[in-house]
C-alpha cells in the first residue's frame, strides 16, 4: 500500500499544488479546496494515466478520500 500511495500523493501534488506530505490516508476534499467535481475527474483521469487502469462510475463515486482512492487501485493493480 506504500508504494501506491506515494504515487498517488505525487498525482495530487501535480493535480491541484498540493505538498505530497500534507497528502495522508485520512485526506478528503475538505482538506483540498480544488478536489471538487471538475478537480476530482482530473486527478481519476491523471491516476489512470500513473497507474494504467480504468474507473469505472462506481469507483469514482467511492472516491471520497485518499484511503478509498488507494484501495481502489489495489484491487484493480
Amino acid at each position: 500500500m506504500e508504494s501506491v500511495l506515494v504515487r498517488v500523493q505525487e498525482v495530487f501534488h501535480e493535480t491541484f499544488g498540493i505538498d505530497s506530505q500534507m497528502i495522508s490516508l485520512e485526506t478528503t476534499p475538505n482538506d483540498a479546496p480544488a478536489w471538487d467535481s471538475v478537480g476530482h475527474l482530473d486527478l481519476a483521469s491523471r491516476l489512470e494515466q500513473t497507474f494504467g487502469i480504468s474507473f469505472d462510475v462506481d469507483d469514482l463515486m467511492e472516491m471520497e478520500n485518499v484511503r478509498e482512492i488507494v484501495r481502489i487501485i489495489n484491487e484493480k493493480l
